[in-house]
């Protein structure tokens, strides 16, 4: 079992402005190993895929996820994709951060072993926070005997019980699984909307509602879990110029075949 959460990090200056961090983490239950964390400027959902896939792919699949009721772990793509890899995800009762206490003592352990090396050596930036936060984690945390762990370290512990992980065949499936799910119906010009930005969609899917799937590289639409096509990004100034195509949906065309089947009749 992981267990999950998110703490606040440290205010790092970007651009010269001070921008707060929020570290997101996955705990293994059993050998108190960190599977994945990584600081983000955003609490939101985007961090958490990182983490996600990034752990699964270092450290297999666990059994089951445990996290608090916060949005972005009620998430439906978090629910899909745990569904999709057999993974169990579970949450606490509200009020009760007792227990996660396994990941809540990890966080605190954070403060008090690695942000003091922050104040002493100050880091310029995210990637130079991170950078320093997973030497520390695989130099120290790992590999520091744990109090809990009968003298061994998270590192022996975890390393101990491979025999019983089980490690994705194809981690590439991952970019599928934790891509974002919506449904939206095609307009009669061949248009989606998403995120106040228009997409065009070939003219088959007309009338007709769609699964779109989202990640960083664009906007697709799927059939049965396959790619099947790619909506464009519509660009207003150059759609302005572009001559219509009659709409096979269109209710004055259907009224105008109407009277001409009636007057045939």
């Amino acid at each position: 079992m992981w267990q999950a959460d998110l703490s606040h990090g440290p205010f790092i200056k970007i651009k010269g402005k001070a921008k707060k961090t929020f570290l997101i983490a996955y705990i293994d239950d059993c050998s108190r190993l960190v599977p994945y964390a990584q600081f983000f400027t955003s609490e939101g959902f985007d961090g958490l895929r990182v983490v996600t896939k990034e752990a699964l792919i270092r450290r297999g699949r666990p059994t089951m996820i445990y996290a608090d009721n916060g949005k972005i772990y009620r998430s439906e793509t978090l629910q899909y994709a745990c569904a999709q890899l057999g993974i169990t995800l579970t949450h606490t009762q509200p009020y009760d951060p007792q227990s996660k206490g396994k990941i809540e003592r990890f966080f605190k352990t954070v403060q008090t072993r690695f942000y003091p090396l922050l104040e002493a050596d100050p880091v310029g930036s995210l990637e130079k926070l991170n950078e320093r936060f997973w030497r520390w984690l695989e130099e120290d945390y790992h590999r520091r005997v744990h109090a809990s762990l009968d003298g061994k370290t998270p590192h022996e512990v975890f390393h101990s019980q491979l025999e019983n992980i089980t490690f994705l065949d194809d981690p590439s499936i991952l970019d599928v699984i934790f891509m974002k799910r919506v449904k939206r119906k095609v307009k009669a010009d061949g248009t989606i909307s998403l995120n106040k930005q228009l997409y065009e969609v070939p003219a088959r899917f007309i009338g007709y509602s769609v699964d779109l799937r989202i990640d960083d590289t664009g906007v697709f639409i799927f059939e049965d879990n396959k790619k099947v096509a790619e909506a464009e990004p519509v660009s207003l100034s150059d759609n302005a110029h572009v001559k219509r195509v009659r709409s096979p949906f269109s209710l004055t065309q259907l009224a105008e075949e109407s009277k001409e089947a009636n007057r045939n009749v």
